[in-house]
Order: structure tokens, then C-alpha cells, then sequence
């Protein structure tokens, strides 16, 4: 047998979505899993749609969330020639005619079957015709000349064994009348061009497969293994669309989630392997099978996303968050000061605390990156003269610490709970107010080790005077 190749070959006709997304990981996986090639094939053949920036997006997505393909991409507009050379063998062969009917004629066909309230099948009026009865004045689309009777069984990877009626596949056009090719001709070819062995792709292109399949066995190419994936749905159970919130990977990424947590629950979408929820890179490669992908739709569900990326967040090492955060604050956000780096680095520990996303990170370090403390005016009123006072009393036995830590501040916070008669919350909140702007946020200890001595000095007198 071969050895095993796949492709994903999406169109640059707009942003990649995540169900393409999921589509190009099944395939790169079980390529990788069988020690075979995973290749990229851009179909641009739609000239007016078809955009550089999406080309761009959609190699940037890939490599985004790991995905690496083999050589080049392979591009289709410029294969074009090869699919018009198919076209004419199969017209020659008796696998194809000239159909020489107007667009009125196909519009009146269409709108009788709308009606009789049945699906369109073109007539096949010119099927049996001799160009000899061809009109001058018409230039002709090619068709394919489909089987009409029988049955045709596909025998699919994921939803076992598919059959059709024949007269339900109409005789497709595969060239159009300014001879361009269509995309069952253009993607045929190229599978056989390509050498793949396996096409894994969405469900709803079974139809299509059935069609590409005629065209391998007219031309007498060897059939690939086909794998029908069920599409990805909405909560709602609606299918999920372009136009849904959160669709594409750049929404993923502008609200902090990691490639590898989106990795995996891409990968559970609709797979499972045992009871197993969270997969390394290597675990994903080596466990990965077709047998595992359900054939029903699944579910995008965020809250599972976020919950994800929490345990990644919780779970990778720190080194890998903090590097992921400062890409992330570069891209989104703003970039982190030189000065401010080491701070947050030390801090990470707590600022990860609770934390569903690098943007809840990026939130949690705010009264590390300000230089100005902007205060919640609402917070701000609950420092009366009682509270400027702990604050102050503080500051003065802060003065004389030499390198702060949790165990020399512990006593101090319990000595001012005495002498102010107050519990924990009237001395951690006053001195948070002061040195975040609000009452909410890290503990008041993490938040002054993080500042350091001279930032809590500078931000503590400030509030005082």
C-alpha cells in the first residue's frame, strides 16, 4: 500500500473557520500517526473571492496551533491546464459532452422543479445529441456524463457504508462556458495528482465525493479512502457558520486562549479515545485513529474552551505562560515594559490565579503595568481617616524593611489589627485600595511583594498625602 497522504485545501475566500481548523488537525493527526504526509492545498480557482490575506490567515492559523504541513503549498490556479487536459480526455473517452442549453433553458428547469416542490436535476437534454445539432450562437459547458442506473456504495471511514441512487447525481457541469474548470473536476484531479490516499473532510461533501469518485473511475485512477467528518454545531444545534461569534482562530487568540488548549478540545470535538480528556502533542500523534471520530454532530461549547484553557494556564510551565503572555500583550494589548517583565514573571503564580484566559492574566497584572494608579471612585470613598491612618502606620514600619517578604509583613499586618482595633480586611483593604486602585485583586502580600519595596513606598505616601 501507499504511503499515507493527506491534505486539507481550504479556499481563500475569507477567514478560516474553526471547523476547518478542526478538519486540517484530523487529517495532519492521522498522517502523522501513520508516518505519512500532510500537505496544504490552497484552492484560489474563485479569481474574484479568492484574497492573499486570506491565503495568509490561513497558513498563520495552522502554524498558530502546530500544524506544519510537508513542501510547499500546493497552489490550484496553477494546475488549471491540468484539470482543462481531464475535461477533454473525459470528453473524448465518452465520459462527457458539450451542453449547448442557455441559462434561460436551465432557469425554466429550475423553476418547474421548484413548483413540483422536487430537487433540481438538469435533463440531460444534450446528452445523446450530436454536435451536429449545436446551435452557433451558444458556447457549451461540459458535463459529465453520470451513471444513471443502480446504486453507488461508498464505504466510508467514519460513517460505514453510504449508498445513493445514481439518477439522484445529475450530469455536473466540470467545465463552465468560459472554460474554467468546477470544483469536483479541479479537486479530483488534484487528489490524483497529489497521490493522496486518504480524504478526511466535512460531511457535507459527500455528495461531492460521490461525484469525484465517478470521475477516478472513469479515468481509471486508483480510488482513495474517503472519511466523512460530522460538521460542528452550535449550542443551539444550529449549524455553526462563518458569520457565528467566535468562529475563526484569530477570535480565539485575541481573547487569550492557547493554541495547545485549543488543540485539544478540537481534538476531543467529536473524537475520543477511553476516557481520556487532556493529550499531549506526542499522546495526540500516537493515539489518534479514524475509528475514534463519532458520527453525529458536535457541539462548540466555550465554557468547555475556557475551562480548558484554565487547566493549561494552571498546568504548563511557567516560563512557556509568561512568553505566551507577552506575545499575547504585544499583539492585543500593549507591549509589557522592560522593567515590568521581571516583576510579572516572579508573580505569575498568583496572577494565574483563577484565571480562564491571558486576557484575565493581562487584567490580573494592570496595577503591575500602570505607572498612574487610575482609582475606583467607589473604592476610593472607603479611605476615611481611620484608614489613611493604617495606611500610614504601615508605610512607617515598611520604611525600615530591609528586602520585604511574607514573614516579616505577617506580624506587622497583625500588630496593626490590634492597635486599630480592626480585623484583616480593615488593614489588607485600605493598603490595596492604595497600592491597585481597587478593592478587588491579588492578596494584599503577593501584591506587595510583587511592587517591591520602593514601587509600594512611592504609591503608599502618594495616598497618604
Amino acid at each position: 500500500m501507499s504511503k499515507v497522504a493527506t491534505r486539507f485545501a481550504p479556499s481563500p475566500t475569507g477567514l478560516l473557520h474553526i471547523g476547518g481548523v478542526r478538519t486540517a488537525l484530523f487529517n495532519w493527526l492521522y498522517s502523522k500517526n501513520q508516518n505519512g504526509s500532510f500537505f496544504l492545498r490552497v484552492e484560489d480557482t474563485d479569481k474574484e473571492r479568492s484574497k492573499d490575506e486570506y491565503k495568509n490567515q490561513i497558513i498563520n492559523s495552522l502554524k498558530w496551533i502546530g500544524i506544519d504541513y510537508d513542501g510547499e503549498e500546493y497552489i490550484q490556479s496553477q494546475k488549471v491546464n491540468d484539470h482543462i487536459k481531464v475535461a477533454n480526455e473525459l470528453l473524448k473517452n465518452g465520459h462527457a459532452y458539450k451542453c449547448y442549453c442557455s441559462s434561460e433553458e436551465i432557469e425554466e428547469q429550475k423553476k418547474r422543479a421548484r413548483q413540483k416542490k422536487i430537487p433540481y436535476i438538469y435533463n440531460r437534454k444534450w446528452r445523446d445529441k450530436k454536435d451536429t445539432d449545436a446551435p452557433k450562437d451558444i458556447k457549451p459547458v461540459i458535463r459529465f456524463k453520470s451513471k444513471i442506473d443502480g446504486t453507488s456504495l461508498l464505504k466510508d471511514l467514519v460513517q460505514g457504508k453510504v449508498e445513493i441512487d445514481n439518477n439522484t447525481i445529475e450530469d455536473f457541469i466540470i467545465l463552465r462556458n468560459d472554460g474554467t474548470p468546477t470544483y469536483n473536476l479541479s479537486a479530483a484531479v488534484d487528489d490524483h495528482q497529489m497521490n493522496m490516499t486518504h480524504i478526511i473532510r466535512g460531511d457535507d461533501h459527500k455528495i461531492n465525493t460521490f461525484k469525484q469518485i465517478q470521475i477516478y473511475e472513469a479515468m481509471r485512477w486508483e480510488l482513495p479512502s474517503f472519511a466523512h467528518i460530522p460538521l460542528i454545531h452550535t449550542i443551539e444545534g444550529k449549524k455553526l457558520s462563518k458569520r457565528d461569534q467566535a468562529s475563526t482562530l484569530d477570535d480565539y487568540s485575541k481573547m487569550g486562549i492557547m493554541p495547545d488548549a485549543l488543540r485539544n478540545y478540537l481534538l476531543r470535538l467529536g473524537w475520543s479515545y477511553k476516557d481520556k480528556e487532556i493529550f499531549t502533542l506526542d499522546e495526540s500523534i500516537k493515539y489518534f485513529n479514524l475509528e475514534g471520530i463519532g458520527k453525529s454532530p458536535s457541539k462548540l461549547d466555550m465554557s468547555r474552551i475556557l475551562s480548558m484553557n484554565e487547566y493549561y494556564i494552571k498546568n504548563i510551565d511557567e516560563n512557556d505562560l509568561f512568553n505566551q503572555l507577552v506575545e499575547y500583550c504585544k499583539f492585543y494589548k500593549k507591549e509589557i515594559k522592560l522593567d515590568k517583565k521581571d516583576k510579572i514573571r516572579k508573580s505569575l503564580t498568583f496572577l494565574k490565579n483563577k484565571a480562564k484566559t491571558l486576557e484575565d492574566i493581562f487584567n490580573n497584572t494592570q496595577y503591575i503595568l500602570v505607572d498612574k494608579i487610575n482609582f475606583n471612585p467607589e473604592d476610593l470613598k472607603l479611605i476615611d481617616d481611620k484608614a489613611k491612618k493604617v495606611i500610614s502606620d504601615f508605610n512607617t514600619q515598611f520604611k525600615d524593611i530591609d528586602l520585604p517578604s511574607r514573614e516579616i509583613l505577617e506580624p506587622i499586618v497583625n500588630n496593626l489589627i490590634k492597635s486599630h482595633e480592626t480585623n484583616f480586611k480593615g488593614v489588607g483593604q485600605p493598603l490595596r485600595i492604595a497600592l491597585t486602585g481597587s478593592k478587588f485583586g491579588p492578596g494584599i502580600y503577593d501584591i506587595i511583594l510583587s511592587l517591591g519595596k520602593e514601587e509600594v513606598q512611592k504609591r503608599l505616601s502618594a495616598k497618604i498625602a
